[in-house]
Parts: C-alpha cells; sequence; structure tokens
C-alpha cells in the first residue's frame, strides 16, 4: 500500500458558525480495504482564535510542527495514517486511523516528548468502516483550489 501525499482542503462551519478549514487525505481506498486500520483517533488542540475562531500566525506553526512530528512518527512504518485535519471555531483536531491504539499512544508520547505539555485531548474510537473519513471525504465537492 502506498501512502498518498495529496490532499483536498474545504470550507465548512461549526455550529456556531466560525469558519472550519477541512484538510483531508486522497487515495485511501487501499488502506480502508484493508482493513488493518479498524481505529481512529482524533487529536484536539482547543486555543484561543482570532475574531474568525482560527489560531495566530505564531501557533498555526507550532501546530504545523507538532502535525508534521505526529505524522512522521506515526507513518514512518504505517502504524497510522493521518487521514484528515479541522482547524477552526478556536480548535485544531487530527484524524488518524491506526491499527493499535496501545502503541499509537506510546509513540504519540515519543513523537511530543520535544514539546512542552501541549494541551491536546484525545479521543479513540473503533471505527473500522472508516465512517469518520468517508463523511469528511463528502466535502471534496467542496474544495477550494
Amino acid at each position: 500500500m502506498r501512502l498518498s501525499k495529496e490532499w483536498f482542503t474545504a470550507l465548512s462551519e461549526d455550529e456556531k458558525g466560525q469558519l472550519v478549514t477541512v484538510c483531508g487525505r486522497e487515495e485511501l481506498t487501499e488502506f480502508v480495504k484493508s482493513g488493518k486500520f479498524k481505529e481512529r483517533v482524533e487529536i484536539s488542540w482547543k486555543f484561543e482564535g482570532d475574531e474568525k475562531g482560527m489560531p495566530s500566525d505564531e501557533l498555526a506553526e507550532k501546530m504545523e510542527s507538532v502535525q508534521e512530528a505526529m505524522a512522521k512518527a506515526m507513518e514512518k512504518d504505517k502504524l497510522a495514517i493521518l487521514t484528515g485535519v479541522y482547524t477552526g471555531g478556536g480548535e485544531k483536531t487530527w484524524i488518524f486511523y491506526t491499527r493499535t491504539v496501545r502503541v499509537f499512544g506510546e509513540r504519540l508520547n515519543e513523537a511530543l516528548e520535544s514539546f512542552e505539555l501541549l494541551p491536546i485531548e484525545i479521543y479513540t474510537e473503533v471505527d473500522p468502516e472508516w465512517d469518520e473519513y468517508l463523511d469528511m471525504y463528502e466535502m471534496k465537492q467542496w474544495a477550494v483550489d
């Protein structure tokens, strides 16, 4: 299975009407069909957003560094795949599908050890059908170029 580097970006709104940027990964059909990535991990970082609910440039850069560290650690041997990123409404959420939550947690701690303590929350759910990814992928029809 080859991991795509193709992403789409779509715009949405949260329940308060604030802008949410949705970045979704393309070409993951083989991973979905493999049945190996049955658990979904959502990592959320709440922040004080600007008037549009988006992070400051400085915070956005820090979040990008965190994202790069997590993706590199998880995807090096395909333990987990970063499938989507939601930013807006005072929150950034990264969605991963993983083979095992236990090992994901261990590797997450290793990946983030060079950062000071981050204000993140982690939610996991068994999602063998990739329901969240498929719902998010439907937003591709509103992708921005």
